[in-house]
């Protein structure tokens, strides 16, 4: 039987097509290397003449091509020079036929995944391909097509490069890569919005090409930098798009915090809060210092309270007016997290839509670090129903669950969420007020019946409970910088506020070895300082809680006194019977030889 190699080599102009099929249904060991090798070049040989493979069969040809180099050894044929600038030239020839041209963009992106050398050779001169797919990037309308070359230019960013920093510097009709991603970024949104297929995805792979963009070009020159610092102000547009992006995504399920929304979040924590982006991040003015709006009531159910939104504990402001009946149907963790969010979503853009990209054209600003703050809230209310424990074989079943059998840890999906509200902290004092606020509020309830901070079923527990955690490491540690610069970087605020036992591990990290003193009210110089010194003198500087104070248990009457003087006479007595104490340990018969033995005194009446 012939070959699959043979075959096509025999085939007609009329055959072909089917033999295109069978090469695209064999089995993976249906080629060996060198026939895998010979057929592609075969193919893209007769692609690049257009003689023996016509109009209506390049796509299918192309496919065909694709699907050989999944292999890697098919993939290092498609990665030289030559073969990339042959699916090059096959875009611009089949430019109007989307299917076509866009197999030839996946066969390109396949071989850059597949082989690493293919990246750099894709931006050589002789290939040109970095600046080929730019041009393409920049005429293309179609989530698809956006797709696809935000993938091939991602791949061609993994590492530094020159092309990068000719990204961002020159101008390419007009406007730089910061421009033209911006512009995409608006476009996919819309698209996601109304439910265009691939939106999604290409909105993923554009964040991913953001990313690269932010973290290597402001280390050009000088490798051991750290993304956020040294940021060049050639990449500030790149915020506004991704802050509309941010606030504008719906929710999502099972997981309250997942792509593209974790992809925004990891481009916007590599952007400082300073004092030329601080309008852009937090708006011209102070934001309004009251806490994340409380969870509305469910589609379907009764109205009821639920503590576990507010960071207050057990606050009355937290409550509902009214209460679901005890037998209404409860709803779910994860309808009671998304109320949350649409809440907060409510509370930004005044209406239950998502924030049209246009809004932000007109001076308005939506709240970055309530939205932050309210997407932390309904994760861990997700994932840490009531007052669960961090490592609570339930929390990582959960997760396996929802996010794939190598899923054990919330460190990539909410990691980078509490980073970005500790860069806000960090970055202005507002922000740390304001988080402050939520967390601990002045008005806290910290008696004993609200039960200790690390055992209470709100967002503060939550945190708290995580910052002992084994099974989230990276989440653990995040948490506990976001309490830090929420406290103004002061540990002696820190211990203050959430209780020294709560945070010791935290500190002992950060090379302070003992509980620091609390702030005097003398010598507060700052909000978070003051807001320490101001709580009551009975809270216990371990715990954080208000101590108990117990009253004084009453006097016993000599008639009970005598009483408890005879139980514990006959208690010592069968002890001494059975041998469990000798005589001479008996304390009841050590007591009455003393008193046998003391000289008689007179009474308090004898003269």
């Amino acid at each position: 039987m012939a070959t699959l190699l043979q075959q096509y080599h025999a085939a007609s102009t009329t055959e072909i097509s089917n033999v295109l099929d069978d090469i695209v249904n064999a089995p993976p060991f249906s080629f060996d290397e060198s026939s895998r090798s010979e057929l592609i070049q075969s193919l893209l040989k007769d692609l690049k003449a257009a003689k023996r493979i016509s109009s209506k069969d390049a796509a299918l040809a192309l496919l065909a091509v694709k699907t050989l180099g999944k292999n890697p050894t098919g993939s290092q044929v498609l990665g030289t020079a030559p073969n990339l600038s042959i699916l090059l030239g096959l875009v611009a020839t089949y430019k109007d036929d989307p299917e076509a041209s866009g197999e030839a963009l996946r066969c390109i992106a396949n071989a850059m995944l597949l082989i690493e050398r293919a990246r750099s050779v894709l931006l050589t001169k002789e290939v040109n391909g970095g600046e080929i797919c730019l041009a393409l990037l920049q005429k293309s309308t179609t989530p698809d097509q956006i797709f696809i070359l935000a993938r091939i230019l991602f791949l061609a960013t993994v590492s530094q490069s020159p092309f990068i920093a000719s990204l961002v510097e020159e101008k390419r009709q007009g406007n730089t890569v910061i421009d033209l991603l911006g512009s995409k970024l608006d476009l996919l949104l819309v698209a996601l919005l109304s439910g265009t297929k691939m939106a999604k995805e290409a909105m993923v792979d554009v964040l991913k090409f953001v990313f690269n963009i932010l973290m290597h070009y402001p280390k050009m020159g000088d490798s051991n930098k750290v993304i956020g610092e040294n940021w060049n102000s050639k990449l500030d547009p790149i915020l506004p798009p991704l802050l509309r992006v941010f606030h504008s995504l719906p929710p999502t399920s099972p997981a309250p915090v997942a792509a593209p929304l974790t992809h925004v979040i990891h481009s916007l924590i590599t952007i400082p809060v300073n004092a030329s982006l601080r309008a852009e991040w937090l708006g011209p003015t102070s934001g309004s210092s009251s806490p994340p709006s409380a969870p509305v009531a469910v589609p379907g159910s009764p109205r009821r309270g639920d503590s576990t939104s507010s960071s207050g504990g057990s606050n009355s402001r937290t409550q509902s007016p009214t209460r679901a009946d005890t037998t209404s149907p409860k709803p779910s963790t994860l309808d009671r997290a998304l109320s949350v969010l649409s809440a907060g979503r409510r509370s930004l853009s005044r209406s239950p839509s998502p924030i049209p990209p246009s809004s932000w054209n007109k001076g308005k600003r939506a709240d970055t670090l309530l939205r932050a703050y309210d997407l932390l809230n309904v994760a861990l209310l997700h994932y840490f129903p009531d007052a669960v424990e961090a490592d609570d074989a339930s929390v990582r079943e959960r997760i396996k669950s929802e996010g794939g059998p190598n899923s054990d840890s919330l460190d990539d999906e909410l990691s980078p969420l509490v980073v970005l509200i500790t860069r806000l902290c960090a970055g202005d004092g507002d922000a740390r007020a304001r988080t402050r606020e939520w967390l601990v509020p002045a008005d806290l309830d910290r008696s004993a019946a609200a039960g200790p901070l690390e055992q209470r079923p709100d967002t503060l527990g939550r945190c708290i409970r995580l910052m002992s955690s084994v099974y989230h490491a990276r989440l653990k540690d995040s948490i506990g910088e976001m309490f830090f610069a929420m406290c103004d970087s002061d540990a002696s605020t820190m211990s203050t506020l959430l209780g020294y036992g709560n945070v010791a591990g935290f500190l002992f990290n950060k090379g302070i070895m003992s509980a620091p003193p609390a702030p005097e009210p003398s010598e507060t110089g700052s909000s978070a300082a003051a807001a320490a010194a101001s709580l009551p003198s009975d809270i216990n500087p371990i715990t954080g809680t208000a101590q108990e104070v117990r009253p004084p248990d009453p006097e016993m009457t000599p008639e009970e006194k005598e009483r408890e003087m005879e139980k514990l006479f006959v208690l010592f007595d069968r002890l001494e019977r059975t041998g469990a104490i000798p005589p001479s340990q008996n304390p009841m018969r050590k007591a009455i030889e003393k008193a046998q033995s003391a000289p008689n005194l007179p009474d308090e009446d004898d003269d």
